[in-house]
């Protein structure tokens, strides 16, 4: 189910893959079948991969005010993104969740499938502390049924992230 990645990979490519590819990170690509009937994708990667909730993360879009800036932040699968923490980390005054449309269009990949890497726009990124809890996290490749795993430093690095604690707690 897992693979190492190799120089050679064609056509499954995605951005955010040949970011980690020109970047020279070590990772690993984890693929499954996407049931399309799906809608909580973080939940979907962990059973599907069956791997702990904790080290899978997923990517969210939010917008924050009063400036309008759209901001990416990651969380554990199985978590909620506190729109307090965002906005308190992003030195805004609130922050709700993007439109899906907005989303999809501002980074270039579809709900479910939204990566921090290789987004087609620039965002601030901001990826809660627990992902230091880990040696590597799991994060989305690009598309529905595509996974990376690499170490949370070099995330935190290739991104230029804030890691801070974002997930609501409680």
């Amino acid at each position: 189910m897992a693979r190492k990645h190799t120089k050679e990979q064609g056509s499954g490519s995605t951005r955010a893959i040949h970011a980690l590819t020109a970047a020279g990170v070590p990772f690993t690509i984890h693929e499954y079948e996407h049931d399309p009937a799906a809608r909580a994708f973080g939940a979907e990667t962990v059973e599907k991969l069956g791997i702990d909730p904790a080290q899978a993360f997923k990517t969210l879009m939010v917008r924050l005010e009063p400036t309008g800036e759209f901001a990416i932040g990651c969380v554990p699968a199985l978590a909620h993104l506190s729109m307090k923490l965002i906005a308190k980390a992003a030195g805004a005054k609130s922050a709700d969740m993007a439109d899906p449309a907005i989303a999809q269009r501002r980074t270039g990949y579809v709900v479910g499938g939204i990566s921090p890497l290789g987004q087609t726009t620039s965002h601030r990124t901001f990826i809660d502390s627990s992902c230091l809890d880990h040696e590597t996290i799991i994060i989305s490749g690009g598309r529905r049924g595509l996974s990376v795993e690499l170490s949370p430093l070099d995330l935190v690095e290739l991104t230029n992230a804030e890691v801070t604690d974002l997930a609501a707690r409680g």
